[in-house]
Order: structure tokens, then C-alpha cells, then sequence
């Protein structure tokens, strides 16, 4: 189904509301532009993964300004001393600065890098790129790379843009009288910026703008979204042009793209490359190899960093981040009022910005009855009801507004299938009475070895892709298949998820847990189709990890976790699992886990806040015990679900003092509130 058309009363009322919550990124003339790059944590790659290419960095500079106080005013400028004195420590330390056409080279095997390559890439075309920037790179004699928006070096004199928060006019950028000379002077290559995709479009009927290049565009008449082809083809007539204007102006094609804000997908890189485009960056933190020419990596510099912090971040070696998470109900904002769904949702950006964490698990699923089968979605689909075109809006305001990564929390198996025969017939199965029978004692699953069921749950994952922007998805704990599941694998069509024949269909417990991994390492792979760079993260059931046994139970297994996700959530819940003493629980699950290799690395542990046995919430004493217990056992990544945001439970202050990323673990009594421990 496309989408949730908003009826006359309810954009009414959004139009009284939604500008003071909408946070715009970008527009032709108006709303400031901005560089920030996609809040994630992006893998560099360390010099023992580079066997199949040589390792080189990348570096983005915007503005070069001669004054602190003008650099001051804009994030991302830095002084012309500054950009001196990091030159020279390139210089001093050893790092070579590389061309395009070095690396293009070294890419087809002509030539080798030299230890330590940079890139040095200048982005928007600015003015200050000639009077600034063009002087060092002669001195230095050091190659970079302009990346140009067309659009802006097109208008005429009086033209004005807001850039970062200040209007510039057309002097603000450079003539192509300057980009020919800096071209001719051997240092400087061209590359595209696009022509007119460093904007943002509305991206949503609540009225969020977003980037350009990667955004379903939301056309407010006749209300509804561009379709695949439209965006095809208004994108790549937009890089076509550029590609184009460069080429008249200069005599030069871009063999390069540098995608707007960092945001790019695999078909914009495929339009790209047809139209001769053939290197693409983007703005994620990481190494590069020679073994790729796609979605580069480049440290973005902004905040006027000191040298020693440059010195630092250059390497783009991995840093680890500590993960604090809150798992959140996206059925809390929602309200058949309007104006109350907007002062809900200011509600949960004050309380996740207050709690000062770094990552949430937001529901892209409808579940207002709690059982877990969702019967709509929050984003425009093919296959179930839309309650309401709400997770892109939500999932941009919490990037935004709180400044925390937004995973998108979806179901594997469990959606309820509008037509309910056609559900029964992709259905996990299960023996019956009279034979095989759906398995729909709790979540209603459907069949991963049933291909129209792989194919149908694939399409969901890619609407919601195609019409979201997020950093990564958190796998729901229905994808698990009980000891007398699944017999669907018998059935004529059956498959395993690769497609591949199923010789056997007894299966075993660990070819039912690797069916399952597979089958969502491809939905992944359908989501990163849209959103290259996101990371995943799978629910698993303690009892799983602590009991040998439970891989026949759950058909889930923690050192097959480990290996296929970036992070495992394991659902650390005692009270749910009816244990007794919840604190030596907990202990002997973090020591668990503590004895597989990278285990506690790639581990977040994921407390209840609400005892569902007895419908109470736990005090906020007692959950900050337990956060608190499992930092000092040795986690270093810890959650909890779930927030009632509008009510304030669990009590903010003891919340705070155990997830925010500000607090240090420290040593006090062993049992919070008079609870058991």
C-alpha cells in the first residue's frame, strides 16, 4: 500500500505545529547549509585488511577564512594559519598527498601508493578555495580535489544563498576563470558536487526536509510520494547536468562524485559511474584501499579542531564508542490527535537528549496491543496498512534534534499478512493434530524457507529503506524457530534462503540458527542497498546464552551472533526469565559472554525497565543498580526497554546516572531499593 494520504483536518492542524519542530536541513535559498556527515560509527579498515588494496585516507575542508573570528561563525571553517599549520604536519610526519589520478592508478594495478596517501578534498566551490587554499597547495606543492555544485557557480551577480547561517552572493564562490587556472596548474582536479542536490526536500507529510539525492521526494499535491522512476530520473538529469557544465566549462569531465552531506545509495553510485563518475566520497569515518573506487570514506573537519586533535583523527583508525541505548515504542507518539503526536514527540526529543545517549532502538511497526505481530507499519509500504507515515519523521527528529543514531527496530518473520489465508499458507509450521499447522502460539511468523515469504518480508525492508533515513537496524526477537518448527521446509517450494535446495527438511537446531542469521544478513543487505553504511544489531533471548540446550528451543546461538552482527542485543531481563536473584543473573551472563572472543565488544545488554509478570515499572533505583552492576562486571554496552517518554517512567534522575554516556561506574551497595538481589 503507497502511503498515507493526510486528510484536510489533520495537515490543519500539523500546519500549526510543525514548523517549530522541524529542523531543516538545507534548501536553494533559504535554511542553512550543512556538512554534517551521517551520524553512525563507521568501520575503518586497520592495515591487517588491506590484502586486497593499499590503505589510504581521505580529508574534507570546507571554508578557509583568514580570521579566527569569521571561522568562528561557521563549524566548518577553518583559518588559513590552521590549514598551514596541518599542512605542515602533513608534511613533517610522513603523509604524502595523493591525486585522483594517483589513486584511479593504483586502483587498476598501474602504480602503488605511497605509505601514508591523503586525499585533500575541498568542498562547495568556495571563493576561499582560490584566494586561500589554491596559494598553500603551490607552496606545499600538494594535489587536491575541488568538488563543485554547479548550480551555485551558474547564477548571475546578485544571487544569495544562506550558508551556514549567513547569506553569501555569488562572489562567495569561485569563477570559472579561477577553477581554469587552479585546473591548469596540474594540483587541482574537478569533481561534482551535483548541480542542485545540496538542498534538502520534504522528505514527509509532517514537513522534514532531508537530502536531495537520497530522499523520496513528498510532493505535496497531489500528496504523495515520488515514485522509483521519478527520483531516478529527476537525480540522475541532476548529475548529468553537472557532469556536463563542468565539462563545457573547463574542458574536463569529473571522474568523481563527492555526494552531498555524505548521503548517497547503490543506484545513485550505479548513475554515477555511467555518466563517467567512476570515484565516489562520501563523508563516514574510516580508511580507505585501492580495492574500491566507492562510497570513500573522509574525515570531515569541523570545530576548528587544535593540531593534536587533527594529528589524532587523521590515522581513521576504529574507535570504540560505549553504546547506551534506549529501546523505544514509536506507539507512545502516536495519537489519533494531531497536536498531541507533535507534543509527544517533543516529549521523547527532550527526554533522549536530557539522558545524554548515544543510540536508539526506535519501532517501525505498529503493536498498540503488545503482542508483537504487527498488523500495520509506520513507513509507506506494499504488503500491510500504513497507521500512520511517522518513523521517517521521528527517526530525523531524534538524529537531529537529540543528536543520537536511530536503528530501526523490525520485526524478521512476525507481520500480519492482511489476508489472513495467505498468511496460514507462508506460516512457520508446526504438527498438528491433522498434520502440519501454523505455529502461532505467540508471534504469527512466517516461513524463512518459503521463498514468497522471503519475498514479501524483503519488499517491507526495502520500503522501508527507500523512505527512511536511519543508521542501522535492530533485528526483533521474533526470529527464533521452537524445537517442532519449522516444517514448512517440506513443503514442494521450500528453499533455503540462499535459494538452494533443502536435501533434508529434518533440520537440525544449528541449521534452523543459520537459516535464520542468513535470512537476515540478506534483509540487510536490501536496507544497505538504500543505506550503504548501516550497522545491524539482533535481539537474542538470555536463556540462549546461558543454556546449552535453549539453540534447540530458540534456533539462536551467541557465537553465531557475534560473527554476523555488528552488535548482539541480548534481552537481560530477570524478571521476565522469572529469575529469583536477579544481580547473580546478571553477573553470570556478562561472564558468559565475557568468555567468547570480542564477546563484551560486541555485546549490549538490554535491561526491562517494566515488569509485564506484575504490569509495575521497576523503580529507577533498581535499574540503575543493575546498569551499574553490569559496567563494574565488565559490559561495556548497556540498553533498557521500555520508556514511557509521556509519563517520565522509569524516574529520570537514577536513569540518568546509569545509561548517560557522562557517568563512570563506581563501587556502592550491592542491592538498590529493597529489592532481591
Amino acid at each position: 500500500m503507497q502511503g498515507v494520504m493526510l486528510t484536510v483536518r489533520y495537515l490543519a492542524a500539523l500546519l500549526l505545529v510543525v514548523l517549530a519542530a522541524c529542523v531543516p536541513l538545507a534548501g536553494s535559498n533559504s535554511g542553512s547549509q550543512t556538512h554534517a556527515p551521517p551520524t553512525r560509527d563507521a568501520p575503518a579498515i586497520s592495515p591487517e585488511q588491506t590484502a586486497d588494496g593499499q590503505s589510504w585516507v581521505a580529508v574534507s575542508w570546507h571554508d578557509v577564512v583568514p580570521d579566527a573570528a569569521a571561522a568562528a561563525r561557521d563549524p566548518y571553517a577553518v583559518t588559513t594559519d590552521d590549514l598551514a599549520r596541518q599542512f605542515d604536519y602533513l608534511r613533517d610526519h610522513g603523509w604524502q598527498p595523493v591525486s585522483l589520478a594517483d589513486i584511479l592508478a593504483a586502483h587498476r594495478g598501474e602504480a602503488e601508493l605511497p605509505e601514508r596517501a591523503v586525499l585533500l578534498t575541498f568542498d562547495d566551490g568556495l571563493e576561499s578555495h582560490y584566494s586561500q587554499v589554491f596559494p598553500l597547495l603551490q607552496a606545499y606543492d600538494y594535489p587536491a580535489v575541488l568538488a563543485l555544485v554547479t548550480s551555485w557557480l551558474e547564477q548571475e551577480d546578485g544571487w544569495q544563498i544562506e550558508y551556514e547561517g549567513r547569506l553569501r552572493d555569488r562572489e562567495g564562490f569561485l569563477s570559472w576563470e579561477q577553477i581554469r587556472e587552479m585546473q591548469d596548474s596540474g594540483l587541482v582536479e574537478l569533481a561534482s558536487h551535483s548541480h542542485d542536490l545540496h538542498q534538502g526536500v520534504l522528505a514527509n507529510p509532517q514537513g522534514n526536509v532531508q537530502p536531495a539525492a537520497v530522499t523520496r521526494q513528498f510532493l505535496l499535491h497531489p500528496d504523495v510520494y515520488e515514485t522509483d522512476a521519478q527520483w531516478r530520473e529527476r537525480v540522475e538529469a541532476d548529475l548529468r547536468l553537472s557532469a556536463e557544465i563542468i565539462e563545457q566549462r573547463t574542458g574536463s569531465r569529473p571522474s568523481a562524485i563527492v555526494w552531498p552531506y555524505g548521503e548517497f545509495n547503490a543506484a545513485l553510485e550505479t548513475m554515477a559511474a555511467d555518466l563517467g563518475m567512476v570515484v565516489s566520497l562520501g563523508l563516514t569515518s574510516g580508511s580507505n584501499t585501492t580495492a574500491t573506487l566507492h562510497g570513500l570514506n573522509r574525515l570531515l573537519i569541523s570545530g576548528q579542531p587544535d593540531l593534536p586533535l587533527f594529528a589524532s583523527l587523521l590515522p581513521q583508525q576504529p574507535r570504540r564508542t560505549l553504546q547506551r541505548v534506549a529501546h523505544i515504542d514509536l506507539d507512545y507518539v502516536y495519537d489519533d490527535d494531531p497536536l498531541q503526536e507533535v507534543r509527544n514527540l517533543d516529549a521523547l526529543i527532550e527526554r533522549i537528549a536530557r539522558l545524554e545517549i548515544n543510540k536508539v532502538y526506535l519501532q517501525a511497526f505498529a503493536d498498540p496491543d503488545g503482542d508483537g505481530n504487527p498488523e500495520a507499519l509506520y513507513f509507506p509500504n506494499r504488503h500491510l496498512p500504513v497507521r500512520r507515515d511517522l518513523f521517517n519523521r521521528v527517526a530525523w527528529q531524534l538524529r537531529t534534534r537529540a543528536g543520537v543514531e536511530v536503528y530501526a527496530w523490525m520485526p524478521v518473520l512476525a507481520f500480519d499478512l492482511p489476508d489472513r489465508e495467505q498468511h496460514a499458507r507462508l506460516s512457520v509450521l508446526r504438527p498438528g493434530d491433522d498434520g502440519p499447522e501454523p505455529a502461532w502460539f505467540d508471534y504469527r511468523r512466517m516461513s524463512p524457507f518459503l521463498p514468497e515469504a522471503r519475498q514479501l518480508i524483503a519488499e517491507i525492508y526495502e520500503d522501508l529503506a527507500a523512505h527512511a533515513s536511519f543508521a542501522g537496524i535492530i533485528f526483533h526477537d521474533d526470529a527464533y524457530l521452537a524445537a517442532d518448527e519449522d516444517l514448512a521446509a517440506c513443503v514442494p517450494e521450500a528453499s533455503w534462503p540462499d535459494g538452494s535446495a533443502i536435501e533434508n527438511c529434518q533440520l537440525s537446531p544449528s541449521e534452523k540458527t543459520a537459516a535464520l542469521t542468513e535470512f537476515t544478513l540478506q534483509l540487510a543487505d536490501v536496507v544497505r542497498q538504500y543505506r550503504p553504511a548501516i550497522r545491524t544489531a539482533r535481539n537474542l533471548y538470555a536463556r540462549a546464552v546461558l543454556e546449552p540446550e535453549a539453540q534447540a528451543r530458540f534456533s539462536q546461538s551467541l557465537p553465531d551472533a557475534l560473527a554476523a552482527y555488528d552488535t548482539t542485543a541480548i534481552m537481560a531481563m530477570p524478571r521476565m526469565e522469572g529469575v529469583e536473584h536477579p544481580k547473580a543473573w546478571l553477573r553470570e551472563l556478562v561472564a558468559t559472554v565475557r568468555e567468547y572472543p570480542n564477546g563484551l565488544e560486541r555485546t549490549l545488554f538490554e535491561l526491562q525497565a517494566k515488569d509485564w509478570n506484575e504490569d509495575r515499572w521497576l523503580s529507577g533505583e533498581t535499574l540503575k543498580a543493575q546498569m551499574q552492576l553490569l559496567v563494574r562486571e565488565g559490559a561495556l554496552h548497556i540498553g533498557y526497554y521500555p520508556d514511557d517518554f509521556i509519563r517520565g517512567r522509569p524516574e529520570f534522575e537514577p536513569l540518568f546516572r546509569g545509561i548517560s554516556t557522562r557517568t563512570f561506574p563506581y563501587v556502592r551497595s550491592e542491592c538498590g531499593s529493597g529489592e532481591s538481589c
